[in-house]
């Protein structure tokens, strides 16, 4: 299963500069962040969504690195580029040893289904 993502040779070359050089910090901030944690939320304030996936990973006593990207009224554009980046359309987005599992209700399922301790243990 592959992302439909537009072929390089069917991007200017102007375009491509910008396209090449969007996201490079904010990128490099959340893969820095996978390297020293084990699970890494990415959200944003006010979103009923990050706070449910951070309160089932407290919950569960999964320690978290929580990465937050304004609002629903800042910081837009660096969302766009998280969104663009893991092809993952909402917030929160979790990852788990590096891995992208989804969203609050797919973190809340791993922990349901014990995949979490699974992914978690294996090292």
């Amino acid at each position: 299963m592959s992302r439909k993502i537009l072929p390089e040779d069917r991007i200017h070359p102007t375009a491509a500069t910008i396209v090449a050089g969007k996201s490079s910090a904010i990128i490099d901030e959340i893969e820095g962040a996978m390297t020293k944690h084990d699970v890494v939320v990415v959200g944003m304030a006010q979103n009923p969504h990050v706070k449910k996936a951070k309160r089932a990973l407290a919950a569960k006593g999964a320690p978290f690195h929580y990465l937050k990207y304004g609002s629903y009224l800042s910081d837009w554009r660096p969302r766009l580029e998280i969104k663009m980046w893991t092809g993952w359309p909402t917030f929160p987005i979790v990852f788990v040893k590096g891995t992208l599992v989804g969203g609050a209700s797919d973190v809340i399922a791993l922990i349901e289904s014990g995949e979490l301790d699974t992914m978690l243990a294996d090292g």
